[in-house]
């Protein structure tokens, strides 16, 4: 966990994704929408920087969103979003005692958790539902030139690295029954270097096709699943 406070994280990652809360936020209310839910309580376990809770703010009709994160470097970006509604936490969210929430956010996450089988064991009782994205980061091209798993690794801090079905397997495995999934265009629809806005055109047309196989196959996307 040192990468998340000693600085490593941050120099890599300097804006730690904001850029992206708006797109993140998004996913969330599409999957609140598919299944009419309105949770009155929203945590966010490992915020980073907390802009998917703010987003959220006005997306959501949530009276609580707490979001929790370890990291001393994202608690500076926390002052500039931080409400009456929402609060933020810097301690691990397995070591406290929290009040039960209607909807447990986890986006981008357990892939960076050394035990990721016990965290997500450990934090399942703690809300009535969960959504996780997940980056696909394993596909025939990421293996077969291993650069993007480990530029993610150096990066990101991925130590872990999915498929569609090893990610449904994980939460299953784990005590989760998964109500829905769907894909999202993370290397499509966030490409902004010219490297990535090439190689979302093949991703695009065949996802046109199957998303599964273009996922499987070219890589580029995420998954985004609602649990309980």
């Amino acid at each position: 966990m040192n990468r998340y406070a000693d600085g490593t994280y941050l120099l890599a990652n300097p804006t730690w994704g904001i850029e992206d809360a708006p797109w993140k936020a998004a996913q969330v209310r599409k999957m609140l929408r598919r299944h009419d839910l309105a949770p009155r309580s929203i945590c966010d376990v490992g915020c980073g920087a907390g802009h998917v809770l703010a987003e959220l703010q006005s997306l959501t009709t949530a009276e609580t969103l707490d979001g929790y994160d370890v990291s001393p470097d994202a608690e500076r970006f926390w002052p500039a979003v931080a409400s009456e509604r929402l609060q933020f936490h810097r301690a691990d969210f397995l070591a406290q005692s929290t009040p039960h929430y209607d909807l447990l956010l986890c986006l981008d996450v357990f892939e960076h958790v050394d035990d990721y089988l016990g965290f997500l064991r450990a934090i399942r009782p703690r809300a009535t539902r969960k959504i996780f994205h997940i980056p696909l980061d394993l596909s025939v091209q990421s293996v077969m030139r291993m650069t993007p798993i480990l530029g993610n690794r150096k990066t990101f801090g991925h130590l872990h690295y999915f498929s569609t079905e090893t990610t449904l397997a994980t939460l299953a495995d784990t005590g989760y029954r998964v109500i829905d999934w769907f894909y999202t265009g993370s290397g499509t629809e966030r490409a902004t270097t010219a490297v990535e806005k090439v190689a979302r055109i093949p991703r695009q047309f065949a996802a046109l096709f199957s998303p599964r196989l273009a996922a499987r196959f070219l890589g580029g996307f995420s998954l985004l699943v609602l649990a309980e």
